[in-house]
């Protein structure tokens, strides 16, 4: 009975499901599945019978494509599937997976209508429980994202939760997020429904067939190697969950697949005296560590741990997942948590401890998206979890990306190619999950950093700046600088007060921007992308004017600032690229592109012996020298004259900085102040580090960091790749016109949906916020996924934001939209529509009045006025 409750069970459904191939193919039962010849070709093979793998099958064959194959290695729906708790809960951080997570619950509301079987959808509503104000803020913040996308939510008390679950205990609650069309369903039933309707439209399921590697050529899928035979296909789709890294590594060409399986563990009781409505909300007590749903009239509860317990480090795994063994020492703190919330349970049977392992992710965010290394290799998994709630939407959006190149949504966040092999060390995830568990409940304040596997990549001057106070964040396992802490600043009050109000580093930022604006800062920025193309004719010009929208013939030593596109105009990257000779470029890219860069290259660049793409990340350290008298430091160090005269704005020359030959000095800072770059050999680093700060010292030079540099380029309205800018971004639409040369006289990726945008308007238009009445000290503050709203309604959100040390204010970056009131659909925004609205920023449900501005506010920047002197009315032009 255990079993079949938890949907271990398949059910035979003569005439439909997934045994009866309506393609017209010889059928066969379940139990003859193994004696049946695969076929020789498909065009998708798709390995994985679980709820991602059916959902990419359903979704493909929804979108037409019907030669598709599905392999399982045991039984369907007969992994972490069968295990999970069967909560669907839409209340994500992210906007990606609050979409996804809500396509899914309208998916599985209708699946039972389509298909004819059952799948135990309830919708129950959940109740996410506060027990700090803390923690009710960052559901206020989730709540105001909810609601603008259409999902009904409400900020609830404390005496409404105990009317919702009358068994609860909440005289320790300060509130609660009430999300009424959250839902229970049963995952394994989801699973066989969506094979079901699969089948139907032609998909061929077969189960006790085990992938063994997928066959490469030249960079492209060709087919897989079964214990069944060999299938030639175009495309592979590695949805096999906790063995997708082992599968991965497998290939001819390996494909690094980063996540890693920990232990979860939930308990089932038998039913209450008197039984728990089927409708009865669940509930979330992160705060607790445990979820809390209906069972039959009992109880299901579980939760993630402070200590978790990873699992298959070594690669040894199951054909089945089995119940590993119950461990109630480990499941104490959760079951204490599970009293004390519901004191009535303690003398409640329990039935059963289920301990099944589930797959996390270095970053706490699923894996989609093709691999950088093999053309037609997809890969769905490392749900976190969360594999029920985003089964649906991560079907749909991967089955897009397959069919027509891209999926309808900004998937960036959860794309493959945000990590590099450097993940996928197994001591790193081992480690990485141990934190990564316990993080799913616990509070995530804005700019948290993880603790585990660090310093992996660092720069030569790490241990230097480490010694002078520097504190540090991570980027795609790249150790930078946020702040520089002082010597009579107390470091452990700064590492512990986390907030959603001011931070404690307010001011030691504050002293870092004032000396980029007065004197000279150096911040060292080497963890920049930065790749090398060279040709030995004019092939890697013409391959780049093909690649750029902007115009890359220009003289030796200039620079460009640039992007490449997609076909539909939306920035696949943002990067300044210096012509450092006639065939040769450096190319400069943010930090997380370095994989994603050098895939879009790789793919678009032709076979050319006389081409070379090198990736020259590691063999240069960066220093931002940045402020006015940075030009005063580098005449000094270089014997050369560096005023504008001598040495023009987005300049690159190579010069001799003390005894070091081989700079390459740039006169640009990626903030819009005064300065340079230095891209040094990393043999030299620490020399020219140790010469710059000795000189600068009579200039009043110091260090800065990441923080520092994020408030100078957000007040200046500089728009960074993956926060502000993405892949359905254009220029158009966030005021880059002038790095676009739609006439550079030969043709390049996303012209014709530039003109075309040129000549119907655009849909958005990315805007620059100046809050108004908010107060710095006292108000909670803007990070980033705030709603804007123009004249009370929707308008759009932020997607980035920073206090402006210079107009004493917060400023705000945001895609402004133009929703019809009438029908919600999207309209042309033009500049007078922009400057015609009255705007508010929603920070945790409270309205600030903001200032919209187009460009930035130039004037501001001459000389600093106090907050109630500065004029905001006055627009500036390009």
């Amino acid at each position: 009975m255990f079993f079949r409750l938890l949907s271990a069970v398949r059910r035979q459904r003569p005439g439909r499901g997934w045994q009866n191939r309506s393609s017209g193919r010889s059928s066969a039962s379940a139990a003859e599945a193994h004696s049946v010849a695969l076929p020789a070709q498909a065009q998708v093979v798709i390995c994985g019978g679980g709820i991602m793998g059916t959902s990419v099958a359903y979704h493909l064959s929804k979108m037409g494509w019907k030669d598709i194959v599905l392999l399982e290695q045991g039984r369907l729906a007969a992994g972490s599937t069968r295990f999970c708790a069967g909560i669907l809960s839409t209340a994500r951080h992210l906007t990606i997976e609050q979409k996804m997570a809500d396509y899914s619950n309208k998916l599985y509301h209708q699946l039972e209508q389509e298909t004819g079987i059952q799948t135990g959808y309830i919708r129950t509503g959940s109740v996410f429980l506060a027990q700090t104000q803390d923690r009710l803020i960052s559901l206020k913040r989730i709540n105001s994202r909810l609601n603008v996308i259409g999902i009904p939510s409400e900020i609830i008390s404390p005496k409404k939760v105990a009317e919702l679950h009358p068994l609860l205990n909440v005289h320790d609650l300060v509130g609660a997020m009430h999300v009424p069309e959250d839902a229970v369903v049963s995952s394994a039933d989801v699973a066989l429904a969506l094979a079901s309707a699969a089948s139907q439209n032609g998909v061929q399921i077969y189960d006790r067939t085990s992938v063994l590697h997928v066959m490469v050529k030249k960079g492209q899928v060709t087919g897989v190697e079964t214990d069944k035979g060999q299938i030639e296909c175009q495309y592979f789709v590695n949805c096999a969950g906790q063995w997708a890294y082992e599968l991965g590594l497998s290939n001819e060409e390996p494909v690094s697949i980063p996540l890693h399986a920990c232990e979860h563990f939930y308990l089932l009781t038998r039913p209450l005296e008197t039984p728990l409505q089927s409708n009865t909300p669940t509930i979330v007590d992160a705060d607790g560590r445990i979820y809390i749903r209906n069972w039959q009239g009992g109880i299901l509860s579980g939760g993630f741990e402070k200590n978790p317990k990873p699992i298959f480090t070594e690669g040894k795994n199951q054909l089945e997942i089995q119940n590993l063994q119950e461990d109630w020492d480990h499941f104490e703190p959760l079951l204490s948590s599970l009293l004390r919330r519901m004191p009535d349970l303690e003398t409640l049977e329990i039935l059963k401890l289920v301990n099944c392992p589930e797959t996390f992710t270095p970053d706490m965010r699923c894996i989609m998206g093709e691999s950088p290394s093999v053309r037609g290799y997809f890969v769905l998994a490392g749900m976190n979890s969360a594999g029920l709630s985003f089964g649906g939407g991560a079907g749909r959006y991967l089955a897009e990306w397959m069919v027509h190149g891209s999926p309808s949504e900004n998937i960036w966040e959860l794309d493959l190619k945000r990590f590099g092999a450097l993940q996928s060390s197994r001591t790193f995830l081992r480690h990485r999950v141990m934190e990564v568990m316990p993080l799913l409940y616990d509070l995530k304040v804005p700019r948290w950093d993880f603790q585990t596997g660090r310093q992996l990549r660092t720069s030569p001057l790490y241990d230097r700046l480490d010694a002078q106070g520097a504190r540090w964040m991570e980027k795609h396992g790249f150790e930078r600088p946020k702040y520089f802490v002082p010597p009579d600043k107390d470091l452990l009050a700064l590492e512990q007060s986390k907030t959603f109000y001011k931070p404690d580093w307010f001011e030691i930022v504050e002293s870092e921007v004032k000396c980029c604006k007065e004197a000279v800062c150096v911040i060292d920025m080497s963890s920049f992308t930065k790749f090398e193309i060279t040709s030995t004719g004019d092939q890697a010009l013409e391959v780049l004017q093909y690649l750029f929208s902007n115009d890359l013939d220009v003289p030796v030593g200039h620079i460009v600032h640039t992007g490449m596109l997609n076909q539909g105009g939306g920035y696949e990257n943002d990067c300044s690229v210096a012509r450092l000779s006639k065939r040769s470029f450096f190319m400069i890219s943010p930090t997380d592109q370095q994989v994603h860069c050098w895939a879009w290259l790789k793919k678009h660049m032709p076979e050319d012996s006389n081409l070379l793409l090198e990736d020259v990340t590691w063999k240069y350290t960066a220093l931002n020298l940045i402020g006015p008298r940075a030009v005063d430091v580098l005449s000094e160090l270089s014997y050369a004259p560096m005023t504008p005269d001598h040495f023009p704005s987005l300049f690159c020359k190579e010069m001799s900085v003390g005894y070091a030959n081989g700079i390459r000095v740039m006169s640009m800072t990626h903030t819009g102040e005064p300065g340079f770059m230095l891209y040094i050999p990393i043999e030299y680093a620490l020399h020219v580090y140790n010469e710059v700060m000795s000189v600068g010292q009579k200039y009043g030079i110091r260090n800065a960091g990441y923080y520092a540099l994020r408030s100078l380029r957000i007040e200046k309205f500089f728009a960074f790749w993956g926060q502000d800018l993405n892949t359905l971004t254009t220029p158009l639409e966030c005021g880059r016109e002038s790095r676009v040369k739609l006439e550079k006289g030969m043709d390049f990726i996303g012209r014709d949906a530039l003109l075309q945008q040129k000549q119907n308007g655009v849909y958005k238009r990315l805007t620059m916020f100046i809050l108004d009445d908010h107060d710095t000290d006292l108000d909670l503050w803007p990070w980033w996924g705030e709603p804007i709203y123009r004249n009370g309604q929707y308008a759009g959100k932020t997607t980035s934001s920073a206090y402006s040390y210079t107009l004493e204010r917060h400023v705000c970056l945001g895609f402004v939209h133009n929703f019809s009131e009438d029908t919600g659909e999207e309209q042309v925004v033009t500049a007078d529509f922009i400057n015609r609205g009255e705007y508010e920023i929603d920070i945790a449900g409270h309205r600030f009045q903001a200032k919209a501005k187009l460009y930035p506010v130039t004037s501001l920047f001459t000389h600093k006025r106090r907050k109630e002197d500065v004029e905001l009315s006055d627009l500036h032009g390009k």
